[in-house]
Formats: structure tokens, C-alpha cells, sequence
């Protein structure tokens, strides 16, 4: 491990703890912990939906960050029940870290997690007709690269994987990079980036280049960041790519600079609940019936 992974899991797991210190679960959601969804022991999703569903919901699926190398459905608990509160259901899941598990290991565990709600479908009040998929810092680079995977065949079939039965309506990237041909050009976060694909990433060849694989079949996308975030400088570029290619998008950057980096997983932040508010009125948009 880095010692810039080392730093990120010990000054991140402090900061998350006195974020979300007193917080509970709003008692009008339904929250599920520690469903299993795969053989590995990170192989754990929670599911949250309000109490009183009578029907179906559109389902969110949440790719936490932390720079590939930490994160938990713990650290995510407060958020995706948040984001129950709006009408959704949500999953929150755990994946494989580096640096004992390298790329493509988390893009392929949330394929696992979309084979079990596929499996499990009448048992929760889910509708794989409208999923959306949102992912924050490393997550949304993660989440980014899965539309890029599940809405272009070419690159579906270059990274082995197959369309799953859902119908990805739409994605939320927040405070992320996305270009990861780039990322490894800079220094910026070089330690953790060695973590998720080793010293030798040029053995992945296109499989990096996810921007070229980018088309007017992408998922409609909302973007945003925040005055105060240290990946400020990647969102614009990247909604700009979208709308060239023809993606429906949106994208804002919320708050000044003392507005930082992932502020929207904090729950009691007005900033945060602007941000998520914005992004699933935006979803919303893409429900079909």
C-alpha cells in the first residue's frame, strides 16, 4: 500500500467519523443491512427504500469513493438513506479494495450487485426498468467507466462483461476525474493509482482509455463539484466531452471555497441537500414507464 492510501484511509475514516457522529437512519426508510451478494467477504450490500412503498421504485445504485482504497456501506449508510427519503430505493454496496484487489475488480463486483438484484427483484420493492447509478471522487470515475461499459458493446466485449437486465436510465457523477489515460500523466494522486493498477498499468492498454468510448448512447448525466474540491478542474471537461458526444448532461459547480470535496454525502450540509435535490430532479426526468 502507498503511503498516500495509508494517509487517505486514516485522515478520511476520522473525518467521516465526525461528519455523521449522531446521525440515525430517518425512520421513515426501511434499511437492510448486510444482504451478500457474492462469495468474497466485501461482498456486502445494504438496501434502503421508504416504509411506505406500495409500489415499485426507481432504484440508485451508490459507488462510494476513497481513492479505490477505502470506503464502506458504513461510511454511506446516512447518504443513501437520504436518498430514500426522495422516493428511490438505494443500494449501498461494498467492494473489493485495492491494493489486494486491483483493477477491474470494483466494475466488476457492481456487476455481481446488479446480477443480484436481478435474482432478487420481487423480493424488494425495486424497478430495473428505471436505475440510476451515481458515484462520488474514485466512484464516479468508477461509475462513469460502468455507463461507458453498459452503453457501448465494443467496449462491453474489450472489458469481457455482458449487458446486464436492467435499463440504466441515467447517471450522477460528483466530484470526480474521469480520464484516466490523464490521471496517470499527473502527480496529483500517483501513490493510489499505482494501489488500483499496479506498477505496470500499460498492460490494461485501451481498456483505460474509457473517454474514447464514450457515445451519443451514454446515459443522460448530471455532473457537479464544489468550490472547495480539489477535482474542481475535472468536472467541466467532462461535461463538455458528454455534450459533444451528444449526451444529454448538466453540470454545476455548488458553494464557495470552504464548499469541499464529496460535501454532498454530508447530510446535514444545506449545500449537500441542494446538490442531491438538483441531481434526482434530474433523474427523474429520464423515468420511464
Amino acid at each position: 500500500m502507498s503511503f498516500q492510501a495509508f494517509m487517505m484511509r486514516r485522515v478520511a475514516a476520522k473525518s467521516d467519523r465526525k461528519r455523521d457522529a449522531g446521525l440515525t437512519i430517518p425512520e421513515s426508510v426501511t434499511y437492510i443491512r448486510d444482504l451478500s451478494y457474492g462469495e468474497n467477504a466485501s461482498h456486502t450490500l445494504d438496501l434502503c427504500y421508504p416504509k411506505d412503498a406500495e409500489e415499485d421504485l426507481p432504484l440508485i445504485i451508490s459507488f462510494h469513493g476513497g481513492g479505490y482504497v477505502y470506503g464502506s456501506t458504513k461510511i454511506y449508510q446516512y447518504y443513501c438513506a437520504d436518498l430514500a427519503t426522495r422516493g428511490f430505493a438505494v443500494v449501498n454496496f461494498n467492494y473489493r479494495l485495492a491494493p489486494k484487489y486491483r483493477f477491474p475488480a470494483p466494475l466488476e463486483d457492481l456487476q455481481q450487485v446488479i446480477g443480484w438484484l436481478c435474482d432478487h427483484k420481487d423480493a424488494y420493492p425495486l424497478d430495473l426498468n428505471n436505475v440510476f447509478l451515481v458515484g462520488d471522487s474514485a466512484g464516479a470515475q468508477l461509475a462513469s467507466q460502468y455507463a461507458a461499459i453498459y452503453s457501448n458493446p465494443e467496449y462491453a466485449a474489450l472489458m469481457g462483461f455482458e449487458k446486464p437486465d436492467i435499463k440504466l436510465r441515467a447517471v450522477g457523477l460528483n466530484c470526480g476525474f474521469y480520464d484516466m489515460t490523464g490521471q496517470l500523466q499527473t502527480e496529483g494522486l500517483k501513490g493510489i493509482m499505482v494501489d488500483y493498477l499496479g506498477k505496470n498499468p500499460e498492460r490494461y492498454g485501451q481498456k483505460l482509455d474509457v473517454l474514447s468510448y464514450i457515445t451519443a448512447d451514454y446515459p443522460p448525466a448530471y455532473l457537479f463539484t464544489a468550490g472547495g474540491d480539489f477535482l474542481k478542474d475535472k468536472c467541466e471537461p467532462m461535461a463538455e466531452l458528454l455534450a459533444e458526444r451528444g449526451v444529454p448532461c448538466a453540470w454545476k459547480v455548488y458553494g464557495d471555497e470552504s464548499i469541499g470535496h464529496v460535501f454532498h454525502v454530508n447530510v446535514r450540509l444545506d449545500t449537500g441537500k441542494e446538490a442531491n435535490d438538483d441531481q434526482t430532479a434530474f433523474f427523474r426526468k429520464y423515468l420511464q414507464a
